[in-house]
């Protein structure tokens, strides 16, 4: 009989976890020490539906099989030639049923202490979630605040040099959390894969200790932050970085340099500001970037869209704003960054 595995802080006691699922649902989220040894793929799980509807699920299933046949032997030829008979594999799919069962008792027939995870991809998700929100519950936060251009990302940086707790939103996120925060040629990934790199980074945290994390909007980019999660940063203490305008522009013209050798995909991203900050104001942004004056296109879209909105997000939802404690960077080098860290760092203990 093959044996169901339900409780998924026990992982780490099998030698490999397979999901079976298509490429497709294996790049949308998947378990994230899992490899992907698919039984169909894309096209032949579009090929078996599409059988099923048009002629019968007697036919679908008799193509099914010489496909979920001809696939696993594939992979035991190649990926698994060399596993011992002491392998303990645990196999997975979308909600534990066909597809990981297939796997299985080829598995099992082998010789292989073959297990399935209970429910399949679905329990995992249920587990994130709930993992998500119980460890938000307990975790002490320190939120780092500060308009943009403040260094935040950067102070994160050095307080991971000191063995400080971090999570980096942004950097799970893949986006700088702004209507010009994307990435060049780096798309965000799924909700679903954010939520997971979320949960794993929050998972390896000692919850005696603080962890610090940048102020954010509810949305960095396309991808929501887990509402515990949010909900927890809006009621955990402060600290609050204080730059002057001139740093930040010098800042932020290094960070988003590839907007500056990008002007016309920069141009385009102004388009949903028109909106908020209507033609002409948006219009004398673009004149300014067709003209290469970059300090003061940088210098006005600071002052006229990002801090009045910084203003208005942080002061609606962060509730510990009023007790922060306030840090004043006039330089970013190393050695400012480094005193700074230290100094916030004990501060938290």
């Amino acid at each position: 009989m093959i044996k169901y595995v339900s409780n998924l802080h026990e992982l780490n006691k099998f030698d490999n976890v397979i999901d079976v699922r298509s490429p497709s649902e294996f790049k949308l989220d998947h378990i994230p020490t899992a490899i992907n040894l698919p039984v169909l793929n894309d096209d032949e799980r579009h090929l078996i539906g599409k059988t099923y509807t048009q002629i019968s699920s007697f036919k679908a299933k008799t193509k099914g099989a010489t496909l979920v046949a001809r696939n696993i032997a594939n992979h035991i030829s190649k990926e698994l030639d060399n596993k011992p008979k002491s392998w303990k594999p645990l196999v997975y799919c979308w909600r534990g049923g066909k597809r990981s069962k297939a796997m299985a008792l080829i598995f099992k027939e082998i010789g292989w202490d073959v297990n399935i995870l209970q429910g399949g991809y679905k329990a995992f998700r249920r587990f994130v979630r709930d993992q998500i929100a119980e460890i938000c519950s307990k975790v002490s936060l320190k939120v780092i605040c500060g308009p943009t251009g403040s260094g935040k990302s950067l102070l994160l940086r050095s307080l991971e040099n000191l063995n400080s707790q971090i999570i980096d939103l942004e950097q799970l996120a893949n986006h700088r959390g702004s209507v010009l925060g994307w990435m060049p040629n780096t798309p965000q990934e799924s909700q679903k894969m954010f939520e997971t790199k979320v949960w794993e980074t929050l998972s390896s945290f000692d919850l005696k200790q603080p962890v610090f994390i940048e102020s954010e909007s509810k949305k960095i980019g396309n991808l929501q932050i887990p509402q515990p999660l949010i909900s927890r940063m809006w009621d955990s203490d402060c600290i609050v970085l204080e730059v002057n305008l001139v740093s930040r522009v010098e800042l932020l013209m290094k960070d988003y340099k590839h907007l500056l050798n990008a002007p016309e995909k920069l141009i385009t991203s102004l388009s949903p500001l028109v909106r908020t900050h209507g033609e002409n104001t948006v219009n004398s942004w673009v004149n300014l970037i067709n003209q290469k004056k970059w300090n003061i296109f940088v210098e006005e879209i600071l002052k006229t869209h990002y801090d009045p909105a910084y203003k208005r997000s942080i002061e609606g939802h962060y509730n510990r704003l009023s007790s922060a404690s306030y840090h004043c960077i006039n330089k970013f080098n190393k050695e400012t960054l480094s005193t700074i860290s230290l100094h916030i760092s004990n501060e938290a203990q």
